[in-house]
């Protein structure tokens, strides 16, 4: 089993400066359907995760709030940080460095931002500079408190 992390900057931002905070060692691959650009890193090795990196127009996302309730977005422009990890480096490796990235990212970047699991389950949005954590009961580890801007 496999999990999936997706943190959304709000914005017409380039990837490669995305790139240069999430995964400098990423490499420009042939772009998904719908997307212009992608690039991507297999960091399972050193960070216990593969990371890709698009832009797009015209964006929905939706997830599962604290209370059961649906939460909504539709940045018109926007990139999106893909990460993905295998079960058996989750916990040692995946899910630190996914979160330490996603703090450096939002530490770089002034943008509204979304972070998702797995499609799912909405674990933190970042609107007019307000970070604020959702599910709280999904977050892996107190050591990441206070790590991301506006905590």
């Amino acid at each position: 089993m496999a999990i999936e992390f997706r943190l959304t900057l709000a914005g017409d931002i380039p990837l490669d400066q995305v790139a240069e905070l999430a995964a400098p060692e990423a490499t420009e691959k042939p772009a998904l359907p719908g997307h212009t650009r992608l690039l991507s890193a297999d960091l399972y090795e050193q960070c216990g995760y593969a990371v890709s990196i698009t832009a797009g127009s015209h964006g929905y996302y939706d997830a599962e709030d604290d209370d059961g309730s649906r939460w909504e977005w539709e940045p018109d422009t926007y990139v999106t940080i893909g990460f993905r990890m295998r079960a058996d480096d989750m916990g040692d490796k995946g899910i630190p460095n996914t979160l330490a990235t996603v703090a450096r990212v939002l530490n770089g970047r002034p943008e509204d931002a979304a972070l998702v699991q797995d499609g799912n389950w909405l674990l933190l949005t970042r609107v007019g500079g307000i970070v604020r954590k959702h599910n709280v009961a999904l977050w892996y580890d107190e050591t990441f408190d206070g790590i991301l801007p506006g905590e």
